[in-house]
């Protein structure tokens, strides 16, 4: 059986959906994190609490469909030996995995936090610093998407 197909049609899958985390993330770090930087508390707390209320019943949907696309992709391409696109599709799994472990460690919970602010109308005392733990990690976060959909896109090029 040819899997040649499933396998290319999985990886633009990954690309598409993991594309829109990793712009996301990469807006965040180059846009969010320095303009959110100049407002004051109140401003912070009640614009990215909204943010992460709409981004976090909205974005699971492209990032899980990058995500199982990537597995499907793996298991597609060791199925049907193609190895060096079962290893790059292989790092975007890993890639998206610690990504999502770092997600739901370290930005979901304050996510919450700021968004249950946001939606009280109060302005959290430690506000800007949750928003500084929350930076802190999105740098990391946006190169582990930009690994999957470089390592997705490879599978799109590379000989079967």
């Amino acid at each position: 059986m040819d899997l040649e197909l499933p396998i290319r049609i999985a990886a633009l899958a990954t690309v598409l959906g993991t594309g829109v985390v990793y712009g996301t993330d990469v807006f965040c770090a180059m846009v969010m994190r320095p303009a959110l930087a100049r407002v004051d508390d109140s401003a912070l707390v009640a614009v990215i609490g909204q943010v992460h209320r709409y981004g976090d019943r909205r974005m699971p949907v492209p990032g899980v469909l990058g995500i199982v696309a990537a597995v499907v992709c793996l298991v597609a391409a060791a199925v049907a030996a193609n190895w060096a696109q079962a290893v790059a599709a292989g790092i975007a799994v890993a890639a998206l995995l610690t990504w999502l472990l770092l997600y739901t460690r370290m930005s979901a919970p304050i996510n919450r936090r700021l968004t249950e602010a946001a939606m009280a109308g109060t302005v959290l005392p430690n506000g800007r610093a949750l928003q500084a733990k929350w930076d802190s990690i999105i740098d990391l976060r946006a190169v582990l998407q930009a690994v999957a959909v470089a390592a997705s896109c490879a599978i799109l090029i590379l000989p079967a």
